[in-house]
C-alpha cells in the first residue's frame, strides 16, 4: 500500500510508522491519490439517500453500484484503486533504484510487500466478518497480484508491457467465451468465475466478485504503470498531458465499443469494464490537472495529500470501523434528521471528515503508516 499512499518523493519504508518528510513533486499527482482514497471509504457521500427525489435522482444513481451490467462513476472506483497503485510504482521503485537497489532488492521488496498485503487483507476481511475467513476477493489481495505481477513485466520492453496487457484482457475474456453458462458468458450465476468459485470454495461472494478477476484486475494496475512511466518521462507535461487526453478518449471508445460483445460488468471485471474505467480515471486526474498546475489552485490539493499520505489507515477505519464511527458521530450530530432527505449526506460527509481529520492529525506528526 505504500506506492499507492505516499507522496510522490517521499522515503520508502518497511512495516511501521515512517517520519520521513514527503517533499512534494507534482500536485496533480499527489492529490489524484488522495482524492481516490476520498472516494472510495466515503460511502457515496450518502447521495444514494436521495435516489428516490427526482431531482437528485440522477446524481444519486452515479454513487450506487449497478447490480450487474452498465457502469456508473461508483463503479469505476475500484479499478482507479488499481490504477493508482500502478501508477505510483515507477515512483517508488525508481527512486529505490535512484539510492543503489538492484533488481534483486527490488525483487525482494515487492515480493514482501506483496505477501504483506495479502496478509492484511485477510486480517480485515477476518475482522469485519467476526471470525476467520480466508478470501480471494477484497481489493487488497488483488493489489498484492497486481503489484507482482505488474513488477515482473515492468522489466521488458514497452511493447512486450503492451502485449501483455492485452494479453492479460484477451485470456479473461475468452475464458468467458470457452466456458460459457447455459444462459450464455457472462450472466452473474453461469459465468466461468461464479462455476470456478463454487467448484474451488464451495460457494459464491456475495458480491458476485470472483477470483479470476485477478487477471483483469493486473491489466487495470499495469495502466497506471504505464502513466506514472509517462508522467517521469522527459517529455514535456503538455505533450503528456495530450497524450493522456488521447488514451482518455480511446479508454471510453474501446470500452463502449467492446460492450455489445463484451458487456461492462464491474463485478467480474471484464475487458470493456477496465478500458471503460481508464477513461474515467484519466479524466479524474486531467481535470485536477487542469485545475492545480493550469488553474492554479495548489491549496485544493492539500487535502487530498493528506488523506492519501495515509491510505492504509483510512482503509483500514473505514472497513472496521465505519459503523462504529458513524454510530459514535450520531451521538452528537442525531444523523441530522432535522434536514429531512439531506441527513444521511450530511451524516456521512461527517464520518468522511472525522476520518480525515484523524489522517491530518497523523501528517502534522509525520506519521506515514506503511505495509
Amino acid at each position: 500500500m505504500q506506492t499507492a499512499a505516499a507522496p510522490a518523493g517521499a522515503e520508502q519504508r518497511t512495516a511501521g510508522a515512517s517520519r520521513a518528510a514527503a517533499p512534494e513533486r507534482f500536485l496533480p499527482l499527489d492529490a489524484f491519490r488522495g482524492l481516490i482514497m476520498v472516494l472510495l471509504v466515503s460511502d457515496g457521500f450518502g447521495l444514494r439517500a436521495l435516489a428516490k427525489h427526482s431531482v437528485f435522482h440522477g446524481l444519486a444513481e452515479q454513487f450506487e453500484h449497478v447490480p450487474w451490467e452498465g457502469a456508473v462513476f461508483y463503479d469505476t472506483i475500484a479499478p482507479a484503486f488499481l490504477f493508482m497503485v500502478g501508477m505510483a510504482m515507477p515512483y517508488a521503485l525508481g527512486l529505490r533504484t535512484e539510492r543503489g537497489a538492484t533488481f534483486r532488492d527490488n525483487l525482494r521488496h515487492v515480493v514482501m510487500r506483496s505477501l504483506r498485503l495479502m496478509l492484511y487483507s485477510q486480517v480485515l476481511i477476518s475482522i469485519q466478518s467476526h471470525r476467520l475467513h480466508f478470501q480471494m476477493h477484497n481489493i487488497l489481495t488483488h493489489i498484492a497480484v497486481a503489484y507482482f505481477l505488474c513488477f515482473l513485466i515492468m522489466q521488458w520492453p514497452f511493447r512486450y508491457q503492451v502485449l501483455a496487457g492485452v494479453g492479460l484482457l484477451a485470456v479473461h475474456t475468452s475464458l468467458f467465451f470457452l466456458f460459457p453458462g447455459p444462459d450464455g458468458p457472462f450472466t452473474k450465476t453461469g459465468n466461468i468465475g461464479a462455476v470456478w468459485d463454487r467448484a474451488l470454495m464451495g460457494y459464491n461472494y456475495a458480491s458476485w466478485t470472483t477470483n479470476l478477476n485477478m487477471i483483469s484486475t493486473t491489466a487495470s494496475a499495469l495502466f497506471g504503470v504505464w502513466t506514472g512511466n509517462l508522467l517521469r518521462s522527459g517529455r514535456p507535461r503538455s505533450g503528456q498531458m495530450k497524450i493522456l487526453t488521447a488514451v482518455m478518449a480511446a479508454g471510453f471508445a474501446g470500452g463502449l465499443a467492446l460492450s455489445p460483445w463484451v458487456p461492462i460488468i464491474r463485478r467480474i471485471w471484464t475487458a470493456s469494464l477496465a478500458l471503460y474505467a481508464v477513461g474515467w480515471v484519466l479524466l479524474m486526474f486531467l481535470v485536477l490537472y487542469l485545475l492545480i498546475e493550469v488553474g492554479g489552485w495548489r491549496k485544493l490539493a492539500f487535502p487530498f495529500i493528506v488523506a492519501g499520505s495515509n491510505a492504509i489507515f483510512i482503509y483500514t477505519l473505514d472497513m472496521i470501523l465505519r459503523r462504529w464511527l458513524d454510530e459514535s458521530v450520531a451521538v452528537f450530530t442525531g444523523k441530522f434528521t432535522l434536514l429531512g432527505a439531506f441527513g444521511p449526506v450530511a451524516q456521512s460527509c461527517a464520518v468522511l471528515l472525522v476520518m480525515w481529520s484523524l489522517c491530518y492529525w497523523l501528517y502534522r506528526q509525520r506519521i506515514f503508516l506503511r505495509l
